[in-house]
């Protein structure tokens, strides 16, 4: 089959890396891609993705990022007969609107952290009243990862509350907040496939959002990520498929927007079990990066079950070693990110047995390879040990440069006390 990748970026990367291996994939395209991204797909310019699907004979489009889903290019593909894995735009306002998602969670009794929505400064400040610093602010709208403020004492609170309803930090997208209790304990990203019906979950990954090592500075769209099996036990996967990942899937179904595509819950596991921190309607960036790197089976039939609801006929396979992908970012990053350094030593971190998936770059005229974004790569390596895959990542990268380069030295030590 014919297969076409939405977006850019180094999720979208991985995703087309791995299909292009798929043995029932004829071709892979990509919209519009990236100079990674050409080493495994033909990239095509434009987002009439419909028109592109049409002119190429696309069997199957998979959808990286959340916006094309929050837009209604499902809906459009379905109601042209087009195969396509992804939500409906009304199941997409599950990561589309925090205060959408939150209420959902209240409806269909999926654990989380207590909150209140405010849509304006007054309802804002009040509500505040209800909870104790460190407490969470929260974006409704997109916010490419950097919609989320963590306030250490309620003066900053109240500070950040006037920046958002201003417009200053995220724009629009934080006019309405969600404010929430603070939640302690671990995070864990856990991504599952559905059809509508069928939940087929990936392996558990874990991000790492904050620009510096040990979870400080600013939040990120995530500088690494690592995917091992230890980061949950089989009681707490059963647990959240149990009482996250089919109420919300069962939930959505009987609203009358079937959800189907990857369902990414972002959770905090307390000491009270799981808590629902966020859906997100897509993979994660940079989790896409180490789960397809772990992969083995053939992800292009699996996702063409998933558009056709059969996803009941399919089973994953993975390699049996932990995986550590590492974010190497811009100088500037999280706020404006230096662009258009030339980016050397890919083809040295390779070498080693690493991946390294494109997520911010671009080639001049004279074919030099620039930077061209916040995170700009992601080095994915793994080894039969998470220490080993961690010290495999981190000597692919040590070849890599470009002007301000920056990056943790801390990714997946999270999950060294599991071993």
């Amino acid at each position: 089959m014919n297969v076409l990748v939405i977006g850019s970026g180094g999720r979208e990367h991985a995703l087309a890396w791995r299909l292009a291996q798929s043995p029932t994939v004829k071709k892979v395209y990509a919209a519009t891609g990236n100079p990674g991204i050409a080493q495994s797909a033909t990239c095509l310019s434009g987002n009439n993705y419909l028109q592109l699907a049409a002119d190429h004979g696309i069997d199957l489009t998979v959808v990286g990022p959340e916006a094309p889903l929050i837009d209604g290019v499902v809906d459009q593909f379905r109601q042209a007969g087009r195969p396509i894995f992804g939500p409906v735009q009304a199941a997409a306002q599950l990561e589309g609107s925090k205060i959408f998602s939150k209420n959902f969670f209240a409806r269909h009794n999926i654990p989380t952290a207590r909150f209140h929505t405010a849509t304006n400064e007054a309802d804002a400040l009040k509500a505040l009243e209800d909870f104790e610093a460190p407490v969470v602010l929260k974006a409704d709208g997109l916010a490419a990862g950097k919609g989320v403020v963590i306030a250490q004492t309620m003066e900053e609170a109240r500070a950040t509350v006037k920046q958002f309803m201003a417009g200053e930090l995220v724009g629009a997208a934080g006019q309405r907040l969600v404010i929430e209790e603070f939640l302690v304990g671990e995070e864990v990203s856990f991504i599952a496939l559905s059809d509508g019906t069928t939940i087929l979950p990936l392996l558990p990954s874990q991000d790492h959002k904050n620009i510096f090592d040990n979870d400080q500075g600013p939040n990120t769209g995530g500088m690494g990520a690592y995917v091992d099996e230890r980061i949950l036990t089989n009681e707490q996967t059963q647990t959240l498929m149990e009482t996250v990942m089919r109420p919300a899937i069962e939930g959505m179904r009987k609203e009358g927007s079937p959800f189907t595509g990857f369902l990414y819950a972002g959770l905090m596991m307390t000491a009270n079990g799981p808590k629902t921190l966020e859906f997100n309607v897509r993979m994660g960036d940079p989790e896409t990066q180490p789960i397809m790197y772990r992969l083995r089976s053939d992800l292009a039939q699996v996702l063409y079950n998933g558009a056709t609801g059969k996803l009941h006929n399919s089973t994953l396979e993975w390699s049996p070693d932990p995986s550590v992908a590492i974010v190497l970012a811009a100088a500037g990053y999280p706020g404006k990110p230096t662009t258009g350094d030339v980016i050397t030593g890919i083809d040295a971190a390779e070498a080693t047995g690493a991946k390294v998936f494109h997520a911010g770059t671009k080639t001049n005229e004279n074919g030099q390879l620039l930077s061209n974004g916040g995170r700009v790569l992601a080095v994915t390596a793994s080894a039969p040990t998470l220490p080993q895959a961690i010290e495999s990542a981190y000597r692919a990268a040590a070849p890599i440069h470009f002007a301000g380069m920056q990056f943790r030295k801390d990714i997946g030590t999270k999950g060294l006390k599991r071993w």
